[in-house]
């Protein structure tokens, strides 16, 4: 896909699809109003029956036109612009360019301009990510994909070009295609995707975009003590990974960022076993590890000046007669004892090895994802992210980033009695606690491996991968939380 900046009139872009986003009430005045010339009076007319109103995520096609250099124009509503916000933006901007790439060979212009209290930049910023994502689906296995990337992308300026506009368009092209990274590895099929194969992806990421990576092997993993993540891997033939990855774009003296993400590339439960309906999108439950390797290429890309270091712990959790059993106590990177009372609580397992490492690395703050509780979805729902928070600047810090991206986040409880309830007879800690407040208890347990470090979980469990499709985004995969990650990585270096 190519990608340019214009600044021709509307009824002179030359493309298959002519995009215009507007407001509620929708306001025939400046380039729309040349549009509307050029077209005789179309939207007018449009407007004056009621079929063109603005409202959020309303869809109007023109097809057969004639006046303008378009062959199809698209008008896709953004609600009032008192309350456009960034999220309900790319909502918009999404659901419009999903409507035009179910076709290969699409070229398409989209109308850029400032909306509400969004800035020309903003808006650019999320066309351009649009663009790239709304061309991507999950049909990664089928003979037709039944949607396509666009052949080239014309953002049309109708201000002159700034420094600032160029840099935006090419800090959403970036985030669109770091979005695809994390929603093609989740979409993947354990087939292809698993402890190696995802090893030998991170290893590829950092060669082209310039980052180091280091992965450990089983021998390197027992050597580093970690007793609690082996023990998930040891019931699969396919060996288990860690890896490391290492952005340097500040000095070295600089404080350093981790991002951490469970990668279990398939996620059976183990003994612990899961039913058919629990099991089927299990290909899921890498997807922190997925965040966290889109959102360092993101960042490497862009040249941010911070230092970020990525922890991906790469496992499979599956059935055979070395699996982990319920009763097993194990033995963690920092000394922690752990009674296993359920198998499908792994994840917890994994990251508890994996932040026990990356505190011995000397990072300053810590920031995990997982696809990590049910209860956080039953709790939240399919759309909003759970954080978890030993540091309640930190927290914030980190809300407020996800807040200016358009993704949903909530803080939860992290009061200290839930930790009681992770309380064993015979070790440390249980690795899972009663049925209630399971979410709060995960977080708790992970606590457990972070020492004093200003610490952040997300649990993505319910955003990370979609049950169905919806106007604006497709079922499967997200790619939630990149943007999160890289602007709090962009307010970092800003400080």
């Amino acid at each position: 896909m190519t990608l340019q900046i214009s600044n021709v009139p509307l009824a002179q872009a030359e493309c298959d699809w002519l995009i215009v986003a507007t407001a509620e009430p929708v306001e025939l005045a400046g380039p729309l109003e040349a549009l509307n010339g050029a077209l005789g009076g179309a939207l007018a007319r449009l407007k004056e029956s009621g079929d063109l109103t603005g409202s959020a995520g309303e869809i109007v096609s023109l097809r057969g036109i004639a006046g303008a250099a378009a062959k199809r124009v698209l008008l896709v509503g953004l609600g009032k612009a008192a309350d456009l916000d960034v999220q309900r933006l790319d909502k918009a901007l999404m659901t419009a360019v999903r409507e035009v790439t179910s076709k290969r060979s699409m070229r398409v212009a989209i109308a850029v301009g400032g909306a509400g209290g969004l800035s020309r930049p903003q808006v650019a910023q999320s066309a351009a990510t649009a663009a790239v994502v709304g061309g991507s689906g999950p049909g990664l296995y089928k003979q037709e994909a039944g949607r396509y990337p666009l052949e080239s992308i014309t953002l049309i300026e109708s201000s002159d070009d700034s420094g600032a506009f160029k840099a935006s368009v090419e800090r959403g092209e970036i985030l669109g295609q770091s979005i695809n990274l994390a929603r093609e590895l989740i979409n993947r099929g354990p087939h292809e995707i698993y402890p190696e194969s995802f090893a030998e992806r991170a290893r590829q990421a950092a060669a082209d975009c310039g980052f180091g990576c280091e992965v450990f092997d089983e021998g390197r993993m027992r050597h580093e003590r970690f007793g609690s993540m082996l023990a998930v891997a040891q019931g699969s033939e396919r060996p288990p990974r860690m890896v490391v990855l290492d952005y340097r774009g500040a000095d070295p003296g600089a404080p350093t960022l981790a991002f951490v993400g469970k990668g279990v590339t398939f996620d059976s439960g183990g003994l612990s076993l899961k039913p058919t309906d629990g099991m089927l999108t299990m290909k899921c439950d890498m997807a922190g590890a997925a965040t966290v390797l889109a959102a360092v290429t993101a960042i490497a890309r862009l040249k941010l000046k911070v230092n970020i270091q990525g922890y991906l712990g790469l496992v499979e959790n599956m059935v055979s007669g070395t699996s982990y059993k319920l009763g097993d106590v194990l033995t963690a990177r920092n000394g922690v004892t752990i009674e296993v009372h359920n198998t499908d609580a792994e994840g917890r397992l994994v990251l508890a090895d994996v932040l026990a490492y990356a505190v011995d690395a000397g990072v300053d703050r810590i920031i995990d994802l997982a696809t990590l509780t049910g209860a956080c979805v039953v709790a939240l729902g399919e759309e909003v992210v759970g954080s978890f928070t030993n540091n309640a600047a930190w927290g914030e810090q980190v809300m407020a980033a996800a807040k200016s991206c358009g993704e949903d986040m909530w803080p939860m409880p992290m009061h200290s009695h839930f930790a009681d309830l992770l309380k064993s007879d015979v070790a440390d800690v249980k690795n899972v606690g009663p049925r209630w407040g399971g979410a709060v208890t995960a977080a708790k347990f992970l606590e457990k491996f972070v020492g004093d470090k200003p610490w952040v979980h997300l649990d993505i469990a319910g955003p990370a991968f979609a049950s169905s499709s919806k106007p604006h985004r497709d079922g499967g995969a997200t790619g939630c939380m990149v943007r999160t990650l890289v602007e709090v990585a962009s307010r970092a270096a800003s400080t």
